[in-house]
């Protein structure tokens, strides 16, 4: 299978919808999964803007049509009635065929998610043209009950969308990354399933994000890896 990571630096406002369609149209040729990073339809620190940003399900007819070509992955804030959630959805086939709503909303130091999204409460396997998959958001990864849960779905892939800021610098290199590439090689190994890591890059409100998107095999060897803190965008056989 060919997966493009797209590690990007979103803008916080809805111009990133022409951004990704036009990533998409680029890249549909050679891919046949285009993964995009959490909030990449949005940016990450909306805090009151979400209430006017927020996207509905409704509002995706490009992308469900551009998924004829090739499978996208993008992270949204999506309204659902009356809350809005952090969301990973899954456009294939002509139709939005999965949506993982964020479980763990941080809401410590830099964070505030849990104070404007409502959270989730379910991790699945939904089977795709190419493989089964199974997607999370970010903290997800940190809470090791969802190991099991992910080792119960039996996922071919895991996809992961993330927004980390960079953190922990050292003489050794970035701390936050090597927490990362730990916790994703775990669940690789856990899950006997390889993984697709997608991190955004660019500053908001004085944070920078470190990129580092990478994909790992189930041997938890990390296979591709893209550079820190620069958009690239890149396709690789996995």
């Amino acid at each position: 299978m060919k997966v493009t990571l797209a590690q990007i630096a979103p803008k916080l406002n809805r111009s990133n919808l022409e951004d990704i369609i036009q990533i998409v149209k680029d890249y549909k040729d050679e891919s046949d999964l285009i993964v995009f990073p959490e909030l990449s339809l949005n940016g990450y620190m909306l805090q009151d803007k979400l209430y006017e940003d927020a996207w509905s399900l409704d509002e995706f007819d490009e992308l469900e049509d551009l998924s004829l070509h090739v499978d996208i992955v993008v992270g949204a804030a999506v309204r659902d009635a009356k809350v809005f959630r952090n969301s990973a959805l899954y456009f294939s086939e002509g139709k939005l065929l999965s949506v993982h709503n964020k479980v763990h909303l941080p809401n410590y130091g830099m964070f505030e998610e849990a104070r404007y999204f409502e959270a989730g409460d379910i991790f699945e396997g939904f089977v795709t043209p190419n493989a089964k998959v199974s997607m999370l958001v970010c903290e997800d990864l940190w809470h090791a009950g969802v190991h099991h849960q992910l080792f119960k779905e039996n996922p071919d892939y895991i996809i992961a969308l993330v927004a980390s800021p960079a953190r922990g610098f050292s003489d050794d290199g970035l701390e936050i990354q090597d927490q990362w590439y730990a916790l994703l090689k775990s669940v690789a190994l856990h899950c006997d399933a390889k993984v697709i890591f997608v991190n955004r890059v660019g500053f908001e409100d004085g944070l920078g994000f470190w990129g580092g998107s990478c994909t790992i095999d189930a041997k938890a060897r990390v296979v591709n890896k893209l550079q820190h803190y620069e958009k690239e965008i890149k396709t690789f056989e996995i």
